[in-house]
């Protein structure tokens, strides 16, 4: 097994309805956008860059010397951001890129590179990563992405919903988690070249993502492979909410 060669991108907007100015929110007296760039960093990765549309962003990593570069504030989403970086930081067609979302400050760094192992061991188009879910508050969660995958580890779909549907034991109890064990959070980062990068940004949006809100269903639309592996750490939950900041606050802290 060959060690994966890669960079990082982090797409960090400055507007967020839910949490307003999100990236530069502090955790642990640090904006947490910084949290998220130490990640990276400890990752391993040969270069990690922000992507951003606001120099109030680059502004306060200017003294840590983050490689941050500015991209338009019409984009629609983070990958469409990334695709643009690539473009203005020239990375070849064969680069390989993880995108860790700016809201994700306790990313686990062997999470963060074995994205990028997945990508180059199993040839799809896009690797990613799951965890089981824990009980049926998160599975029954919209907010808590769930996918199914085949037997080879592919994605064989993404949903809001509870997949799959346990027909017998959720017409009886919707509170106790079955004891099958299949339930899988998906964890909302990716490894991708930068060509898929780019053809995937170019690509309009599919009837299944627009349902969902789910951008990744565009790729499986496409007829895309995407890998879809189990992270080796346990990897937290995302700041979305005020409460999730306090969360994420008392558990860094305690560190």
């Amino acid at each position: 097994m060959s060690t994966p060669d890669f960079v990082v991108a982090i797409p960090a907007r400055y507007g967020s309805t839910r949490l307003p100015a999100k990236a530069l929110r502090l955790i642990a007296d640090e904006p947490m956008i910084v949290h998220v760039v130490r990640r990276a960093s400890e990752a391993g990765a040969r270069e990690v860059v922000v992507a951003t549309d606001d120099a109030r962003i680059a502004d306060a990593l200017a003294p840590l010397g983050v490689s941050v570069c500015m991209t338009s504030a019409a984009h629609a989403s983070g990958t469409d951001r990334l695709a643009e970086c690539a473009q203005l930081r020239g990375w070849s067609d064969d680069t390989l890129v993880v995108n860790l979302q700016g809201d994700e400050p306790q990313a686990p760094p062997a999470a963060i590179r074995a994205a990028a192992q997945v990508l180059l061991d199993s040839g799809a188009q896009i690797a990613t990563l799951a965890q089981p879910i824990a009980g049926t508050n998160e599975l029954f969660d919209p907010n808590c992405v769930k996918l199914v995958r085949d037997a080879d580890g592919l994605a064989l779909y993404f949903s809001r919903a509870p997949i799959p549907w346990h027909r017998d034991a959720f017409a009886s109890d919707r509170i106790t988690l079955p004891a099958e064990n299949a339930w899988l959070r998906h964890i909302g980062l990716y490894a991708y070249r930068v060509a898929h990068l780019r053809d995937f940004a170019a690509m309009p949006p599919g009837t299944l993502e627009q349902i969902e809100s789910l951008e990744q269903l565009r790729a499986l639309e496409a007829g895309w492979r995407i890998a879809a592996a189990l992270s080796p750490e346990p990897f937290p939950a995302g700041v979305d909410t005020e409460e999730d900041l306090l969360r994420v606050e008392q558990e860094m802290r305690v560190r």
